[in-house]
């Protein structure tokens, strides 16, 4: 029996096998721990961090999928910035529900397009 973290993973490569970030369509790459989430916009072609976002950075209290909404238009801030509009989503393997798809919904409120 293969543990819950080896599962994810193996999603992970095989998602990481069929996307990848250019300059003008960055990866959203995403990481979920327990009590913080974290986002990078990645160029994969130059493998070079475009923008970073993370709860660490939002001041705000409440549900964490509430936090990561609003992480989500934090990043949505920085590529708008960066004059980035389309992107890739990674979600690491993780499912698509809760944080994540906060995450999503919150990028996506923002102006980013997936």
């Amino acid at each position: 029996m293969k543990s819950k973290r080896v599962q994810r993973l193996k999603a992970k490569m095989r998602i990481r096998t069929k996307i990848s970030g250019t300059d003008s369509i960055p990866r959203l790459s995403v990481f979920r721990s327990n009590k913080q989430i974290y986002c990078q916009l990645i160029d994969d072609t130059a493998g070079y961090t475009l923008a970073s976002a993370s709860s660490k950075e939002v001041d705000a209290a409440g549900a964490k999928s509430e936090i990561a909404k609003k992480v989500g238009a934090l990043l949505a801030d920085k590529a708008k910035a960066k004059n980035i509009e389309s992107i890739v989503f990674d979600r690491s393997g993780y499912p698509y529900h809760g944080r994540v798809k906060s995450l999503a919904e919150g990028a996506r409120e923002g102006g980013l397009k997936f």
